[in-house]
């Protein structure tokens, strides 16, 4: 070890050649001016497939994103081979401002909130009436996740054949949510994806469900040849199959105002572990001036809510407090209780 004087000059201190020369690191990133936009359509395992013009292009995030991710729905900035050829991969810039996002987690317990889809209009939560029974605790929780996340519910309710839809749609009645009731005679002859078509146009819409209910089948129904080009140009890369929803995928309606369909995976539970329930309040617009007296950080279903006094009054439907105070008791308590 080579040891220098009291007063060592520069001539004495050894200086660590840098193999990638000395210019300094800057700060400052590009501008990509010239990046194209797009929209992610689907992503898996870090690799994006996304729409740009009329080309279904694939990408990977750009390093200066950091741990910022595009998830489907997402409009992004693209620079790179923006061809669509074969083996051919471009990169995201930046990704935009959302409008909507429908996020989950996996229970109530895990903090870890997993965004599902962004800039949705709609939410379309499908389940059957018989086969498997109705899970009405569910539906509440898909339902606050929408209000919660800025999107417009809408409930699908499949399999009329096999039970009515009345005492389901009471429940709900007070919600305002529009709804479709279907058979599984209509879904195989085109009658029920007609239906549901009428309330997706000029849309992007989510739809959720869990197994069994005929959520995938119904959206093949909706954009058959959308889904057979988008996952066959993922597959020509991936080299493999799906015949099962395991991520989520935005395929484009076929209808003169245009509107997108976007299948998720079927969900066994909606965790709310993210919810703040002070925005679940603002999809009850005739129940927020009400709130005006309550006490800070009320809960709306304690003692001192003034939304009582408020309905007391005439000025909503009691009918309308009772499903608020539902919806927000399913943050409280879990699904099978």
């Amino acid at each position: 070890m080579r040891r220098y004087g009291k007063n060592p000059d520069e001539d004495d201190i050894r200086v660590r050649p840098n193999p990638k020369g000395n210019r300094p690191r800057t700060t400052i990133r590009p501008k990509h001016e010239d990046a194209a936009e797009g929209m992610v359509l689907t992503v898996d395992r870090g690799r994006l497939t996304c729409l740009v013009g009329d080309r279904t292009i694939h990408a990977m995030k750009a390093r200066e994103l950091g741990r910022k991710a595009a998830v489907v729905g997402d409009r992004v900035d693209i620079v790179g081979d923006l061809s669509g050829k074969k083996d051919t991969l471009a990169r995201i810039v930046r990704i935009g401002k959302r409008t909507s996002v429908l996020r989950r987690t996996a229970d109530d317990d895990d903090p870890y909130e997993r965004v599902v889809v962004a800039n949705a209009d709609q939410l379309a939560i499908v389940t059957a009436l018989a086969d498997p029974e109705p899970r009405p605790r569910l539906i509440d929780r898909c339902l606050v996740a929408a209000y919660d996340g800025g999107l417009e519910p809408l409930l699908v309710l499949t399999k009329s054949d096999l039970a009515p839809a009345d005492e389901l749609l009471e429940m709900y009645g007070a919600l305002g949510v529009p709804y479709v009731v279907t058979s599984r005679e209509e879904l195989y002859e085109g009658d029920a994806a007609d239906r549901v078509r009428e309330q997706l146009h000029g849309k992007v819409t989510a739809f959720v469900g869990h197994s069994g209910v005929g959520k995938t089948t119904l959206v093949n129904a909706l954009v058959p040849e959308a889904r057979r080009r988008i996952t066959g140009h993922v597959n020509a890369v991936t080299g493999r199959g799906r015949h099962t929803t395991t991520s989520a995928l935005a395929l484009p309606l076929d209808s003169a105002d245009g509107g997108w369909v976007v299948d998720t995976p079927g969900v066994r539970s909606f965790g709310l572990h993210h919810v703040d329930p002070s925005r679940v309040i603002l999809a009850f617009p005739d129940l927020v001036p009400g709130t005006a007296n309550c006490p800070r950080a009320c809960s709306h279903d304690e003692a001192e809510c003034a939304l009582d006094q408020w309905v007391a009054d005439g000025h909503a439907d009691p009918a309308r407090l009772y499903s608020l105070r539902r919806l927000l008791a399913t943050r409280e308590r879990r699904e099978g209780d």
